[in-house]
């Protein structure tokens, strides 16, 4: 195996414990792991080296939450709503009949289009959603060109009852025949649970479904209300419940006793001009944290998780540090890739060599410089993006 080093490191973040955040360092890769941590003084000898120049490097983020492959536009929607028609998930199915109209080969070069958007973005790691299809062929479809564009999928059947189906026959073919052909393809189950989708028993019916057939669990919950999905979360052990704007005490309490990452989705509180979800109120509660970009055509249009970091610490409270563990670890965590040899979001000599360069000497940069794309260069599994500068 060849390796690279990247010394002059101004300010190398880690995101692990005992490392913590060095400067003047350097680091080694060698395949697609890293090699060596260390001062740059003492930093041995590689097949190649390249000098960071003093800039800052941190782990690649870990998107933990996106809605990748779709066809379509939204724009008309989005321009209605910033002229004050409010959000209820009604243009989902304006996505599923473009979706549906498409060709795999349409599906696949556009999320392929979006993912290297990601990747120019210092995104590592990605997950992706099914959901726009909802009948059993183009949820299938969706779940295999998602596997081919994504990290990690996710089966998201229970995101909409599709106009003119019965609700319980639609219930019946998300948790029968629909989840056993995309269920070779999922890591996890999604469920939208939230008024105007599927109340908490019909959820909890998906997801018992979904857990049975050998997946995850993940819900969207409380986006738009109190909507019983944290407390369903909670009660499941699901891995994660995803936008969360909405939460009483007993909410906060539930999360705060559990293992259950709560995920902020800065992008669509923006958009869709809901309640902020309240990511410092849950960060004092000492609740695990992941910020995601929720990448989708109706409501966050975005793969720039640089920009969900800077909305989190300009707009939801957090702290920097703690927005760039929820961006890295916390999207680890909600993923199921925080252990092991595998784990996402963090840099520690064997593990995967997913890191980024910014074009600036510190993170503080990220949220200081709202908006300028700071991403330098991207490694993923140790190979530099063709895009980096």
């Amino acid at each position: 195996m060849s390796s690279e080093l990247i010394t002059d490191i101004g300010e190398l973040t880690t995101q692990d414990p005992e490392l913590g955040t060095l400067h003047d360092a350097a680091l080694v890769i060698e395949g697609a792991r890293v090699a060596w941590i260390g001062p740059a003084s003492r930093a041995p000898a590689a097949d190649a080296s390249v000098s960071a120049g003093g800039r800052a490097l941190l782990p690649g983020w870990v998107d933990s939450h996106t809605h990748l492959v779709f066809a379509g536009d939204r724009s008309a929607e989005f321009a209605e709503r910033m002229a004050g028609r409010p959000y209820a998930a009604g243009g989902i199915m304006t996505t599923v009949d473009a979706t549906r109209a498409a060709s795999d080969e349409q599906l696949l070069a556009h999320g392929r289009r979006l993912r290297a958007e990601a990747e120019d973005g210092g995104t590592t790691t990605l997950e992706a959603k099914t959901g726009y299809g909802l009948d059993v062929e183009s949820e299938t479809r969706l779940a295999r060109v998602s596997a081919e564009v994504a990290d990690v999928v996710t089966y998201l059947g229970a995101h909409l009852v599709p106009a003119g189906v019965d609700r319980r026959d639609y219930l019946d073919l998300v948790t029968g025949p629909m989840l056993a052909a995309v269920a070779p393809y999922a890591r996890f189950i999604d469920v939208f649970c939230e008024t105007g989708a599927f109340d908490p028993d019909e959820s909890r019916e998906v997801l018992l479904a979904g857990r049975a057939a050998g997946l995850g669990l993940k819900v969207h919950g409380n986006q738009l209300g109190e909507s019983g999905g944290v407390a369903l979360a909670v009660e499941l052990g699901a891995a994660s419940v995803d936008h969360v704007n909405h939460l009483s005490d007993a909410d906060v309490e539930a999360l705060a006793s559990s293992s259950t990452v709560a995920t902020i989705l800065p992008g669509a509180d923006l958009s869709t001009r809901e309640r902020l979800a309240p990511a410092r109120r849950l960060a004092d509660a000492g609740v695990t944290l992941a910020i995601a970009s929720n990448c989708n055509p109706g409501t966050s249009f975005t793969t720039s998780m640089q920009f969900c970091v800077a909305t989190a610490v300009l707009q939801h409270g957090l702290s920097l540090e703690e927005a760039l563990a929820a961006a890295t670890t916390g999207g680890a965590q909600a993923l199921g890739l925080s252990t092991g040899t595998d784990a996402a979001g963090t840099l520690r000599v064997g593990g995967f060599a997913d890191l980024q360069l910014l074009d600036a000497p510190s993170v503080t940069h990220l949220p200081y410089r709202p908006g300028v794309p700071l991403t330098r260069a991207t490694w993923r599994r140790g190979i530099r993006s063709r895009a980096s500068r």
